[in-house]
């Protein structure tokens, strides 16, 4: 689906000088400079009649017109009655819980049942934003918190603010072995060089920063809190991996399952039965697109990963005390 756009107006003498991509980022603060820019270059801006690269710069006062089409939602994409774990909406933006087996957008192999189709159904105008106002994705086995743009202008400025890098964004994990310290891990994303369906580190990747610190210790795992920088695909995942600290259940880049010598009967069982990479995201905070201030939220961890922690810890106490 695709919305007709057509704006019309005058450049203020105020931007005289600036860079027309830049300038009409002022002027119109509901589509991303990076949408503007592509409008400018395929020829959908006439400035005074004429076409301008996007680093040329305006005089002010110019007759700026924009006639162009926005595309914003796959033709696919279906509205379907499925509950959501809302934990707080205004008219710009819903914060949801995504519970672990939800897939974010509909894709290969997943056409219904997605994220996506519930919040067309929860808020139908999400159909006019792109992506349906999805900013930011987790992995279908992962938990916690997710930010939607219910309004272009809201959409405009989450994205801005994850570009940025100012978005906090804070996972707890449970990884392979003890760790003795926190850390950062700086290192490049990109696909996998022989399986495109794998994220691996890679000195052509892009650029990826995630800070971990130990939370917990246990006998032969450790839970961490990691604080993303960056944004990659599966990159806490990755990372984790790359420095041999992989998460416990992670299909992909875990490994053979690991216990502790001599671990209790219980823990081993729920070790087994724990079918996902342990990978919660449990905060999320931002600046408000329209009241300017600060907001945060913060969940629990889903039932399944508490009771993995607490099977851990209750397993290390025993071990002890023996």
């Amino acid at each position: 689906m695709s919305e007709k756009i057509q704006l019309e107006d005058i450049i203020p003498e105020n931007l005289m000088g600036m860079r027309i991509d830049q300038a009409l980022a002022k002027m119109f603060p509901e589509y991303s400079r990076g949408q503007l820019t592509k409008w400018l270059k395929a020829g959908d801006v006439l400035v005074n009649g004429q076409l301008l690269k996007p680093k040329e710069s305006i005089q002010g006062g110019e007759k700026v017109t924009i006639g162009t089409e926005l595309q914003v939602q796959d033709e696919s994409w279906k509205a379907e009655s499925i509950a959501l774990d809302i934990i707080y909406e205004d008219v710009d933006v819903i914060i949801i819980n995504k519970p672990a087996g939800m897939v974010v957008h509909p894709g290969a192999g997943n056409h219904q049942g997605t994220l996506v189709n519930a919040l067309l159904a929860h808020a139908p105008q999400l159909a006019n934003i792109p992506r349906a106002g999805i900013v930011h994705r987790i992995d279908k086995a992962t938990t916690g918190l997710l930010m939607i743009a219910k309004t272009l202008t809201a959409h405009n400025s989450l994205v801005s603010q994850l570009q940025a890098r100012t978005v906090k964004r804070e996972y707890l994990a449970v990884a392979y072995d003890v760790f003795t310290a926190g850390g950062t891990v700086d290192e490049a994303i990109g696909r996998h060089n022989i399986d495109r369906k794998r994220m691996a580190v890679s000195a052509t990747g892009k650029p990826s920063v995630t800070h971990y610190r130990v939370e917990q210790r246990y006998r032969a795992h450790t839970l961490i809190k990691c604080k993303l920088e960056t944004g990659r695909t599966h990159q806490i995942r990755v990372h984790m991996a790359h420095i041999r600290h992989p998460l416990l259940g992670d299909p992909v880049y875990g490994g053979r399952l690991k216990q502790a010598k001599g671990m209790t009967e219980t823990c081993r069982e729920v070790i087994h039965n724990f079918r996902r990479q342990a990978l919660h995201a449990g905060l999320l905070g931002f600046v408000h697109p329209t009241t300017g201030e600060e907001v945060s939220w913060q969940i629990d961890l889903p039932e399944d990963m508490q009771q993995l922690v607490d099977a851990l810890a209750a397993d290390a106490e025993i071990t002890d005390s023996l």
